[in-house]
């Protein structure tokens, strides 16, 4: 639970969302935050946290490690 708050927390630096999760499939995708929003830093702290860039579609952080029961 912590490595997911800490996420969020990131997150949070860079957008205050009313609606920034979508689950669907076992994945979380955090919705409205850019890559280029988030500092090299974050970036790579989020990686080591269970999120990833990903460019398809909109392109939006997603996590299979949050997304899953």
């Amino acid at each position: 639970m912590k490595n997911l708050i800490e996420a969020l927390t990131i997150f949070s630096k860079y957008a205050d969302l009313e609606w920034p999760t979508h689950c669907e499939h076992d994945v979380m995708y955090i919705i409205g935050i850019t890559r280029e929003q988030v500092s090299d830093e974050d970036h790579a702290k989020l990686e080591e946290l269970g999120f990833i860039w990903s460019d398809s579609e909109d392109g939006c952080y997603l996590s299979f490690r949050f997304g899953s029961a």
